[in-house]
C-alpha cells in the first residue's frame, strides 16, 4: 500500500499529521507522552506502557471504533481519533474519585449489602466501571468487514526478528518458501518468502490429521481481516519482552518498559522523555545506555552491576544504584521522582525523572506452544515457562519448532537457532554444540528482591495487574483466605483477565503467590491459555467461518 505524506487526522478535535511509517503514538509523542484513557475501575491515568502492542496504556477510538492500539495503528487521512473510557474528559475524570474513595479496592464479587437499599445503584456503577470503552458505531463494524485470507503453504514462520528472518533465509536458500506472519506493520520484504505484516496469529490449535496432517493457525491482518493458515510445520519465532515491576504507583504514565522506549525511539527520533532512570543490568539496560544515554539519569538494579554496564554508564555520566528496591513512584498525571533504597534496610533516596525504564527481566511469548499442547519447562534464568526443545528446535508437537528467545535461546545463539531449524527441515546436519540458553534451575534474583521489598511497610496502591486494577492487596487477601494456585487467585481476584492476556502481570504474580504460599513456582502453576493470544475482532474470525474445518467428532 502506497502511503501519502502527511496524513492529516484528528486528535480530540484538533488536527494532527503523521509522517509516512509513523503510527499513531509516533505522531502523538512528537508532543510528549500522551495520556490516552483512564484505568476500568479506578480511572487512574493511563499512558503507552510497552509500545510493542500488548499492554492496554494506548488504547483510542478511532471512526467509532474501541480499543485500537495506538502503537499499531497507521491513521489515514481524516480518521477521528478520541481518548476513551474517561467522563466527561482525560485530563477531568469525575470517576477518579473512586481511586480516592476506595483506598482499600472495590469488592466488586460480593457486592454492597448495606444498606440494602444501595445495592442497586453500586450494581450499576461497577456495571459502568467493567469494560473498555462503548460498543462501536454502526459505520465502524460495517467498515471492519473484508475477504478471508486462506494460505495453504509446507511451512509457516510467526515472527520476523532475528530468528524468524534468519530461518526463512536459510529455507529459502534450501528451496523452501515459507510464510511469514509478523505483527509489525512495518516488515522488510524477504526475497523467495511470503510477507504477511500486520497480522498476528492468534490461534495454534493441536495438529490435525497425524504426524503428516496440517496446523490451521487463526490470524488476523489489521484491522479486521481473517486469515487462515493450512501449514504442515510451524516455526515458532513469537520473540520475548520486557516484563513490568511491583512497587507502589507502578502504574503512573511515564513508567515504560524497554521495548517501548527502544521503539519510540525508532528512525533516530527523539525519546518523549529528557531524564529517566532505568531499573535493570543485563543487556538490556546496556542497549538502552548506549542508544538513550543522555536522556538516563541514574540506573538502578536489583542486584549487582556488571563491569561491561558500569563501562558504559561511567563514560555518559551516569550515577548507579546497584543492590536497590524500587519502592515507589511519585507524580499523578506523569512521573516525577522514584523512592529506592538499598537492600537490608538502606537510607532511602528520591531520584528526580520525568520516566522510568524497566529493563530488568526479559520474557518469553509463549502462548502459542501451550495451545498447541507442547511440553513446557520452567527456568529459573527468567522465571518463566519456555518449549522444552531439543538441539534442532523440535518442541515435543511433531512438526512445531521453536527458535529465538521464545525458545531461551540468549543473544547471538537466537540467529543460530533459526538456522538449525531450517537445517532440520531441510535435511541438513545440526551442529553437536548446544546453543546459550536461559539457565534453567537455581534461585531467581527477583524472588529474593520481593522477598525484602513486601516485608517493608507499605502504604499507597501497588497495582498487581493494570488491565482490571486489581491491587497486590486483593491478592494477599485471596492467599490469606485460603485461595491456592494461580488459576484459582485469577478467577478470584481477576489477576490475568485483561486486555494484555496476563503477559505484564502474572509473571510477578508466580513469584509473589510462590513466596506467599511457600512452595516453588511450578507448584503454583499457571493459567489455561485459552485463544485468542491477542484480542481479535469477530469479524476477523466470522469472514474464516466456512474456511475453518470443523474438529473431527464435533
Amino acid at each position: 500500500m502506497v502511503e501519502p505524506s502527511g496524513r492529516r487526522f484528528s486528535f480530540e478535535g484538533r488536527s494532527r499529521t503523521a509522517q509516512p511509517g509513523e503510527t499513531l503514538l509516533d505522531s502523538l509523542v512528537r508532543d510528549g507522552l500522551p495520556n490516552l484513557q483512564r484505568s476500568p475501575r479506578y480511572h487512574r491515568p493511563r499512558a503507552p506502557f510497552c509500545g510493542i502492542g500488548q499492554c492496554t496504556g494506548c488504547l483510542v477510538r478511532v471512526n467509532g471504533r474501541p480499543n485500537v492500539r495506538a502503537c499499531r495503528y497507521l491513521p489515514l487521512d481524516g480518521d477521528r481519533v478520541v481518548t476513551e473510557n474517561a467522563w466527561p474528559s482525560r485530563r477531568f475524570d469525575l470517576l477518579a474519585s473512586f481511586d480516592v474513595l476506595f483506598r482499600n479496592g472495590i469488592d466488586t464479587l460480593h457486592g454492597f449489602r448495606r444498606p440494602a437499599f444501595a445495592t442497586p445503584l453500586f450494581h450499576r456503577v461497577v456495571r459502568r466501571l467493567a469494560g473498555y470503552g462503548q460498543p462501536p458505531t454502526g459505520e465502524s463494524a460495517a467498515a471492519l468487514s473484508g475477504p478471508p485470507d486462506v494460505r495453504e503453504v509446507d511451512v509457516a514462520i510467526v515472527g520476523a526478528g532475528r530468528s524468524g528472518r534468519a530461518a526463512a533465509a536459510a529455507l529459502v536458500a534450501a528451496g523452501v518458501h515459507p510464510l511469514i506472519l509478523e505483527r509489525r506493520a512495518e516488515t522488510p520484504p524477504l526475497p523467495g518468502a511470503v510477507v504477511l505484516a500486520a497480522t498476528t496469529a492468534t490461534f495454534l490449535p493441536p495438529r490435525t490429521g497425524g504426524p503428516e496432517g496440517t496446523f490451521e493457525m487463526l490470524a488476523y491482518g489489521e484491522p479486521a481481516q481473517g486469515v487462515l493458515v493450512r501449514a504442515r510445520r510451524v516455526i515458532a519465532a513469537t520473540g520475548s519482552y520486557d516484563a513490568s515491576l511491583l512497587f507502589e504507583s507502578n502504574d503512573r504514565p511515564g513508567i515504560l518498559t524497554g521495548d517501548a522506549a527502544l521503539e519510540l525511539t525508532r528512525r533516530g527520533r527523539p525519546p518523549p522523555f529528557h531524564r529517566a532512570v532505568l531499573f535493570g543490568s543485563g543487556d538490556r539496560a546496556r542497549t538502552l545506555v548506549e542508544r538513550l544515554g543522555d536522556h538516563v539519569s541514574a540506573i538502578v538494579a536489583p542486584g549487582e552491576i556488571p563491569p561491561e554496564l558500569v563501562s558504559a554508564a561511567t563514560q555518559a555520566g551516569i550515577p548507579l544504584y546497584p543492590r536497590s528496591l524500587l519502592r515507589t513512584a511519585q507524580g499523578r498525571t506523569r512521573i516525577r521522582s522514584v523512592t529506592v533504597q538499598s537492600r537490608g534496610q538502606g537510607t532511602p533516596a528520591t531520584l528526580e525523572c520525568d520516566a522510568l525504564l524497566l529493563a530488568h527481566r526479559r520474557l518469553p511469548n509463549g502462548q502459542l506452544f501451550f495451545q498447541a499442547g507442547a511440553r513446557m519447562s520452567w527456568r529459573a534464568g527468567t522465571g518463566a515457562y519456555y518449549p522444552v526443545v531439543g538441539e534442532d528446535g523440535a518442541t515435543s508437537v511433531p512438526g512445531l519448532w521453536a527458535i529465538g528467545s521464545a525458545s531461551a535461546a540468549l543473544g547471538a545463539a537466537s540467529v543460530g537457532s533459526g538456522e538449525r531449524v531450517a537445517s532440520a527441515l531441510t535435511g541438513g546436519s545440526v551442529p553437536v554444540a548446544p546453543l546459550d540458553r536461559v539457565r534453567p534451575d537455581g534461585p531467581n534474583e527477583l524472588e529474593g528482591y520481593y522477598r525484602e521489598l513486601l516485608r517493608a511497610p507499605r502504604t499507597g496502591r501497588w497495582i498487581a495487574c493494570p488491565c482490571e486494577d486489581v491491587l497486590l492487596g486483593e491478592v494477599e487477601e485471596a492467599t490469606r483466605n485460603g485461595y491456592r494456585g494461580i488459576e484459582v487467585v485469577k478467577r478470584y481476584t481477576g489477576l490475568g483477565t485483561g486486555l494484555c492476556q496476563g503477559r505484564y502481570c502474572l509473571p510477578d504474580g508466580l513469584l509473589l503467590l510462590s513466596i506467599a504460599e511457600g512452595r516453588p513456582p511450578t507448584e503454583v502453576g499457571y493459567i489455561t491459555q485459552r485463544p485468542p493470544v491477542h484480542p481479535t475482532p469477530l469479524a476477523a474470525l466470522a469472514a474464516l467461518d466456512a474456511s475453518v474445518s470443523a474438529p473431527e467428532g464435533s
